[in-house]
Protein backbone atom coordinates (compact mmCIF):
# COMPACT_ATOMS: atom_id res chain seq x y z
CA UNK A 1 0.00 0.00 0.00
CA UNK A 2 2.71 2.42 0.45
CA UNK A 3 4.78 1.66 -2.37
CA UNK A 4 1.04 2.60 -4.40
CA UNK A 5 1.15 5.90 -2.37
CA UNK A 6 4.28 6.81 -3.68
CA UNK A 7 4.07 5.79 -7.06
CA UNK A 8 1.20 7.87 -6.98
CA UNK A 9 2.61 11.09 -5.24
CA UNK A 10 5.57 10.89 -7.69
CA UNK A 11 3.74 10.54 -10.67
CA UNK A 12 1.72 13.76 -10.04
CA UNK A 13 4.63 16.18 -10.39
CA UNK A 14 5.06 16.03 -13.60
CA UNK A 15 1.38 16.20 -14.39
CA UNK A 16 0.96 19.50 -11.88
CA UNK A 17 3.83 20.42 -13.86
CA UNK A 18 2.14 20.29 -16.94
CA UNK A 19 -1.00 21.99 -15.96
CA UNK A 20 0.85 24.97 -14.93
CA UNK A 21 2.83 24.97 -18.33
CA UNK A 22 0.01 24.60 -20.36
CA UNK A 23 -2.10 27.09 -18.34
CA UNK A 24 0.56 29.60 -18.27
CA UNK A 25 1.30 30.02 -22.16
CA UNK A 26 -2.96 29.59 -23.02
CA UNK A 27 -2.75 32.86 -20.47
CA UNK A 28 -0.47 34.47 -22.69
CA UNK A 29 -1.89 33.59 -25.95
CA UNK A 30 -5.18 34.98 -25.05
CA UNK A 31 -5.64 38.58 -26.57
CA UNK A 32 -5.38 41.54 -24.80
CA UNK A 33 -4.04 42.15 -21.32
CA UNK A 34 -5.79 42.46 -17.51
CA UNK A 35 -5.43 46.12 -17.72
CA UNK A 36 -7.08 46.74 -21.22
CA UNK A 37 -10.34 48.54 -20.13
CA UNK A 38 -12.99 50.69 -22.06
CA UNK A 39 -10.87 54.11 -20.81
CA UNK A 40 -7.29 54.34 -22.29
CA UNK A 41 -4.81 53.86 -19.68
CA UNK A 42 -2.03 56.34 -20.20
CA UNK A 43 1.00 54.74 -21.55
CA UNK A 44 3.06 55.05 -18.27
CA UNK A 45 1.36 53.95 -15.89
CA UNK A 46 0.23 50.96 -18.10
CA UNK A 47 3.93 50.60 -18.40
CA UNK A 48 4.44 50.91 -14.73
CA UNK A 49 2.08 48.14 -13.74
CA UNK A 50 3.65 45.57 -16.20
CA UNK A 51 7.00 46.26 -14.54
CA UNK A 52 5.44 45.97 -10.95
CA UNK A 53 3.55 42.66 -12.12
CA UNK A 54 6.60 41.34 -14.30
CA UNK A 55 4.83 41.59 -17.44
CA UNK A 56 8.01 42.75 -19.05
CA UNK A 57 9.65 40.15 -18.86
CA UNK A 58 10.23 37.98 -21.89
CA UNK A 59 7.62 34.94 -21.26
CA UNK A 60 10.02 32.43 -20.17
CA UNK A 61 11.21 34.14 -17.30
CA UNK A 62 7.76 35.03 -16.16
CA UNK A 63 7.05 31.45 -16.20
CA UNK A 64 10.81 30.92 -14.08
CA UNK A 65 10.04 33.75 -11.74
CA UNK A 66 6.38 32.38 -11.00
CA UNK A 67 7.48 28.92 -10.62
CA UNK A 68 10.17 30.41 -8.03
CA UNK A 69 7.42 32.14 -6.22
CA UNK A 70 5.32 29.51 -6.15
CA UNK A 71 7.78 27.10 -4.74
CA UNK A 72 7.38 29.41 -1.51
CA UNK A 73 4.05 29.06 -1.65
CA UNK A 74 3.09 33.13 -3.39
CA UNK A 75 0.75 33.16 -6.14
CA UNK A 76 1.35 36.83 -6.19
CA UNK A 77 -0.68 39.56 -5.90
CA UNK A 78 -3.85 40.13 -7.80
CA UNK A 79 -4.08 42.17 -11.29
CA UNK A 80 -7.81 43.27 -10.75
CA UNK A 81 -7.74 43.77 -6.99
CA UNK A 82 -4.07 44.70 -6.36
CA UNK A 83 -4.20 45.44 -2.71
CA UNK A 84 -4.98 41.79 -2.22
CA UNK A 85 -2.89 38.50 -2.77
CA UNK A 86 -4.04 35.65 -4.55
CA UNK A 87 -3.49 33.38 -1.49
CA UNK A 88 -5.93 36.35 0.54
CA UNK A 89 -8.33 35.57 -2.09
CA UNK A 90 -8.37 31.92 -2.48
CA UNK A 91 -8.73 31.55 1.44
CA UNK A 92 -11.55 33.91 1.81
CA UNK A 93 -13.68 32.43 -1.50
CA UNK A 94 -12.75 28.45 -0.98
CA UNK A 95 -14.63 27.27 2.43
CA UNK A 96 -17.76 28.99 0.55
CA UNK A 97 -17.13 26.62 -2.73
CA UNK A 98 -15.89 24.07 -0.02
CA UNK A 99 -19.21 23.99 2.11
CA UNK A 100 -21.20 23.73 -1.17
CA UNK A 101 -19.20 21.44 -2.62
CA UNK A 102 -19.27 19.15 0.23
CA UNK A 103 -23.28 19.22 0.83
CA UNK A 104 -23.91 18.59 -2.97
CA UNK A 105 -22.03 15.61 -2.19
CA UNK A 106 -24.06 14.72 0.53
CA UNK A 107 -26.98 14.82 -1.92
CA UNK A 108 -25.48 13.05 -4.40
CA UNK A 109 -24.06 10.13 -2.41
CA UNK A 110 -27.48 10.23 -0.25
CA UNK A 111 -29.89 10.24 -3.23
CA UNK A 112 -27.81 8.38 -5.46
CA UNK A 113 -26.93 5.36 -3.27
CA UNK A 114 -30.59 4.72 -1.87
CA UNK A 115 -31.78 4.96 -5.19
CA UNK A 116 -29.67 2.22 -6.56
CA UNK A 117 -29.57 -0.08 -3.96
CA UNK A 118 -33.37 -0.25 -4.05
CA UNK A 119 -33.74 -0.65 -7.49
CA UNK A 120 -31.27 -3.76 -7.52
CA UNK A 121 -32.97 -4.97 -4.32
CA UNK A 122 -36.20 -4.64 -6.48
CA UNK A 123 -35.16 -5.23 -9.67
CA UNK A 124 -37.69 -5.37 -12.67
CA UNK A 125 -40.31 -3.72 -10.41
CA UNK A 126 -41.98 -0.14 -11.24
CA UNK A 127 -39.66 0.88 -8.25
CA UNK A 128 -36.88 -0.14 -10.39
CA UNK A 129 -38.11 0.99 -13.45
CA UNK A 130 -39.09 4.65 -11.70
CA UNK A 131 -35.84 5.17 -10.40
CA UNK A 132 -33.60 4.55 -13.72
CA UNK A 133 -36.04 6.67 -15.05
CA UNK A 134 -35.77 9.86 -13.14
CA UNK A 135 -31.40 9.06 -12.72
CA UNK A 136 -31.72 9.09 -16.71
CA UNK A 137 -33.86 12.19 -16.46
CA UNK A 138 -31.07 14.04 -13.91
CA UNK A 139 -28.12 12.43 -16.34
CA UNK A 140 -29.40 13.97 -19.41
CA UNK A 141 -30.09 17.56 -17.89
CA UNK A 142 -27.18 19.70 -17.12
CA UNK A 143 -27.11 22.35 -14.16
CA UNK A 144 -27.08 25.73 -15.99
CA UNK A 145 -30.72 24.26 -17.28
CA UNK A 146 -31.62 22.95 -13.26
CA UNK A 147 -30.38 25.81 -11.87
CA UNK A 148 -32.51 28.02 -13.61
CA UNK A 149 -35.46 25.76 -13.74
CA UNK A 150 -35.74 25.28 -10.20
CA UNK A 151 -35.08 29.05 -9.14
CA UNK A 152 -38.28 30.13 -11.17
CA UNK A 153 -40.33 27.29 -9.62
CA UNK A 154 -39.06 27.27 -6.07
CA UNK A 155 -37.46 30.79 -5.53
CA UNK A 156 -40.06 32.88 -7.90
CA UNK A 157 -43.42 31.40 -7.97
CA UNK A 158 -43.74 29.19 -4.67
CA UNK A 159 -40.80 31.30 -3.22
CA UNK A 160 -39.56 28.68 -0.59
CA UNK A 161 -36.31 29.55 -0.90
CA UNK A 162 -34.10 32.72 -1.73
CA UNK A 163 -33.09 33.23 -4.97
CA UNK A 164 -29.29 33.52 -4.67
CA UNK A 165 -27.29 34.54 -1.73
CA UNK A 166 -25.19 32.36 0.58
CA UNK A 167 -26.68 33.79 3.97
CA UNK A 168 -28.14 31.45 6.18
CA UNK A 169 -29.37 27.50 5.69
CA UNK A 170 -32.31 27.89 3.79
CA UNK A 171 -30.30 29.88 1.32
CA UNK A 172 -27.80 26.31 1.04
CA UNK A 173 -30.32 23.53 -0.42
CA UNK A 174 -31.60 25.23 -3.74
CA UNK A 175 -27.95 24.99 -4.99
CA UNK A 176 -26.66 21.93 -3.35
CA UNK A 177 -29.79 20.20 -4.45
CA UNK A 178 -29.28 21.13 -7.92
CA UNK A 179 -25.56 20.54 -8.07
CA UNK A 180 -25.97 17.21 -6.12
CA UNK A 181 -29.12 15.65 -8.49
CA UNK A 182 -26.95 15.43 -11.43
CA UNK A 183 -24.33 13.22 -9.51
CA UNK A 184 -27.09 11.39 -7.51
CA UNK A 185 -28.25 9.88 -11.29
CA UNK A 186 -24.45 8.74 -12.26
CA UNK A 187 -24.18 7.18 -8.66
CA UNK A 188 -27.72 5.95 -8.66
CA UNK A 189 -26.69 3.54 -12.34
CA UNK A 190 -23.58 2.57 -11.00
CA UNK A 191 -24.88 1.36 -7.86
CA UNK A 192 -27.42 -0.55 -9.19
CA UNK A 193 -25.29 -1.99 -11.56
CA UNK A 194 -22.61 -2.76 -8.97
CA UNK A 195 -25.20 -4.29 -6.58
CA UNK A 196 -26.66 -6.69 -9.50
CA UNK A 197 -23.66 -8.30 -9.99
CA UNK A 198 -22.53 -8.81 -6.62
CA UNK A 199 -26.25 -9.92 -5.59
CA UNK A 200 -25.71 -12.90 -8.13
CA UNK A 201 -22.56 -14.01 -6.84
CA UNK A 202 -22.36 -17.10 -5.39
CA UNK A 203 -21.43 -16.07 -1.67
CA UNK A 204 -24.69 -13.87 -1.62
CA UNK A 205 -27.01 -16.88 -2.33
CA UNK A 206 -24.72 -18.97 0.54
CA UNK A 207 -25.67 -16.06 2.97
CA UNK A 208 -29.24 -16.30 2.32
CA UNK A 209 -29.28 -20.21 2.54
CA UNK A 210 -28.08 -19.89 6.15
CA UNK A 211 -30.87 -17.38 6.89
CA UNK A 212 -28.93 -14.47 7.15
CA UNK A 213 -32.00 -11.37 6.32
CA UNK A 214 -32.72 -9.22 3.53
CA UNK A 215 -31.21 -6.13 5.32
CA UNK A 216 -28.33 -7.96 6.73
CA UNK A 217 -27.66 -9.38 3.46
CA UNK A 218 -27.80 -6.16 1.57
CA UNK A 219 -26.27 -4.15 4.38
CA UNK A 220 -22.90 -6.54 5.79
CA UNK A 221 -22.55 -8.94 2.93
CA UNK A 222 -23.52 -7.03 -1.19
CA UNK A 223 -22.60 -3.13 -0.01
CA UNK A 224 -18.88 -3.84 0.39
CA UNK A 225 -18.66 -4.59 -3.44
CA UNK A 226 -21.22 -3.37 -4.89
CA UNK A 227 -19.93 0.32 -3.87
CA UNK A 228 -16.62 -0.30 -5.68
CA UNK A 229 -17.99 1.47 -8.88
CA UNK A 230 -19.07 4.16 -7.00
CA UNK A 231 -15.53 4.57 -5.17
CA UNK A 232 -13.93 4.42 -8.27
CA UNK A 233 -16.51 7.17 -9.78
CA UNK A 234 -15.64 9.60 -6.89
CA UNK A 235 -12.76 10.79 -8.03
CA UNK A 236 -14.51 12.93 -11.61
CA UNK A 237 -18.17 13.01 -9.28
CA UNK A 238 -15.72 15.57 -6.80
CA UNK A 239 -14.17 17.16 -10.25
CA UNK A 240 -17.48 17.38 -11.53
CA UNK A 241 -19.18 18.84 -8.17
CA UNK A 242 -16.09 21.47 -7.92
CA UNK A 243 -15.87 22.91 -11.53
CA UNK A 244 -19.74 22.22 -11.97
CA UNK A 245 -19.89 25.28 -8.95
CA UNK A 246 -19.01 27.67 -11.52
CA UNK A 247 -22.41 27.47 -13.17
CA UNK A 248 -24.17 27.05 -9.85
CA UNK A 249 -22.58 30.09 -8.26
CA UNK A 250 -22.98 32.22 -10.91
CA UNK A 251 -26.35 31.61 -11.27
CA UNK A 252 -26.87 31.70 -7.52
CA UNK A 253 -25.18 34.23 -6.89
CA UNK A 254 -22.70 32.77 -4.37
CA UNK A 255 -19.52 34.34 -3.12
CA UNK A 256 -17.54 31.55 -3.98
CA UNK A 257 -14.33 30.29 -5.52
CA UNK A 258 -16.00 29.01 -8.54
CA UNK A 259 -17.56 32.61 -9.45
CA UNK A 260 -14.60 34.44 -8.60
CA UNK A 261 -12.57 32.05 -11.00
CA UNK A 262 -15.62 33.25 -13.66
CA UNK A 263 -15.36 36.94 -12.87
CA UNK A 264 -11.48 36.93 -12.86
CA UNK A 265 -10.94 35.10 -16.83
CA UNK A 266 -13.83 38.04 -17.89
CA UNK A 267 -11.03 40.56 -15.89
CA UNK A 268 -7.94 39.11 -17.28
CA UNK A 269 -6.95 38.71 -13.91
CA UNK A 270 -3.94 36.32 -14.72
CA UNK A 271 -2.74 35.74 -11.04
CA UNK A 272 -6.28 34.95 -9.75
CA UNK A 273 -7.09 32.81 -12.74
CA UNK A 274 -3.54 30.66 -12.89
CA UNK A 275 -3.53 30.63 -9.19
CA UNK A 276 -7.04 29.27 -8.80
CA UNK A 277 -6.44 26.63 -11.80
CA UNK A 278 -3.45 25.64 -9.60
CA UNK A 279 -5.45 25.25 -6.40
CA UNK A 280 -7.85 23.18 -8.38
CA UNK A 281 -5.39 20.68 -10.41
CA UNK A 282 -3.87 20.17 -6.96
CA UNK A 283 -7.20 19.08 -5.09
CA UNK A 284 -8.27 16.95 -7.52
CA UNK A 285 -5.37 14.78 -8.19
CA UNK A 286 -5.08 14.50 -4.36
CA UNK A 287 -8.89 13.50 -4.40
CA UNK A 288 -8.32 11.47 -6.84
CA UNK A 289 -4.94 9.90 -5.30
CA UNK A 290 -7.29 9.02 -1.92
CA UNK A 291 -10.03 7.46 -4.10
CA UNK A 292 -7.31 5.33 -5.72
CA UNK A 293 -6.56 4.15 -2.07
CA UNK A 294 -9.78 3.64 -0.92
CA UNK A 295 -10.57 1.24 -4.23
CA UNK A 296 -7.54 -0.73 -3.25
CA UNK A 297 -8.50 -1.29 0.25
CA UNK A 298 -11.28 -2.24 -0.59
CA UNK A 299 -10.77 -4.82 -3.61
CA UNK A 300 -7.32 -5.99 -2.28
CA UNK A 301 -7.20 -7.96 -5.76
CA UNK A 302 -5.43 -4.75 -7.19
CA UNK A 303 -2.94 -4.40 -5.36
CA UNK A 304 -0.90 -7.05 -7.29
CA UNK A 305 -1.68 -4.85 -10.61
Amino acid sequence: MLRLVLIRVLQTIPVLLAIIALSFGMLKLVPGGPFDTEKAVPPEIKRNLEAYYGLDLPAHRQFLRYLANLARGDLGYSMRYSSRTVNEIIADKLPVSLHLGGLALAVALALGLSAGILAAVFKNTALDYSASALAMIGICVPTFVLGPVAVLLFAIHLRWFNASGWYEPLDWVLPSLVLGMVYAAYIARLTRGGMLEVLSQDYIRTARAKGASGPRVILRHALHGGLIPVISYLGPAIAGILTGSFVIETIFQIPGLGRAFVESALNRDQTLVLGTVILYAVLLITLNLLVDILQTWLNPRSRSR
